[in-house]
């Protein structure tokens, strides 16, 4: 039961999609730009730079509220209290992707993403955020960026729930990989025609300049 709740609950805040609510205010409907996403890279590019800085500060915040009153709410039950953790950030990323009001069409869910993982571990967000700006500095790759930080969570958390560092009933472990798979791999579903484009070497590159493509 808390599984769903965490779950429903999730994707209930993933629905405040920060790209197309800002769009909207500024009459646009972002998903008719761009890439058709509402998330941060598509709003950076359509909008400029303070369209990007707001709807990545939306989309973080709406994952790391909910996943921070689960900390509180669940604290009785520290052997998996992490594991709801996560299913409350999947279900916010499945919200921000797939809002129904929306006919389904939403972001790539990379800012809910990075909300998850600073309720999660601030170990595996300091690690990640190096990362991230490394290879958008040097690549100007915002996806390829995105998909390593997919990548160091779904390592990250293999290696560390292996080691014991979330207290989980060891019996939840399966279960724990499984969702941290399902959001990496919500990553790289999103993202696949970008890894398509970044293997034909046809990706977009972002403008540290103008904020356009």
């Amino acid at each position: 039961m808390e599984r769903i709740i965490c779950l429903i609950a999730g994707y209930l805040f993933g629905l405040i999609q920060s790209g197309y609510f800002y769009g909207k205010a500024h009459k646009i409907d972002i998903r008719n730009h761009g890439s058709g996403n509402s998330g941060t890279t598509n709003a950076l590019r359509v909008m400029g730079p303070k369209a990007g800085a707001v709807v990545f500060l939306g989309d973080f915040l709406k994952s790391l509220l909910p996943c921070l009153m689960i900390r509180v709410l669940f604290r009785s039950q520290p052997e998996m209290i992490y594991l709801l953790i996560l299913y409350t950030g999947f279900g916010v990323i499945l919200g921000h992707n797939y809002p129904f009001y929306l006919n389904f069409k939403g972001g790539k869910g990379i800012a809910a993403t990075a909300g998850l993982i600073v309720a999660t571990d601030l170990r595996m967000m300091l690690l990640c955020l190096v990362a991230f700006v490394l290879i958008v500095a040097v690549t100007r790759y915002v996806s390829l960026g995105s998909l390593v930080v997919a990548t160091i969570f779904l390592i990250w958390l293999f290696l560390f729930g292996m080691m014991g560092a979330y207290g989980l009933d060891q019996r939840l472990l399966p279960e724990f990989y499984i969702v941290t798979a399902l959001i990496s791999g919500q990553a790289f579903w999103r993202h696949r025609a970008n890894i398509g484009r970044l293997v034909r070497g046809r990706e977009n590159k972002i403008s540290f300049g103008s904020g356009k493509k």
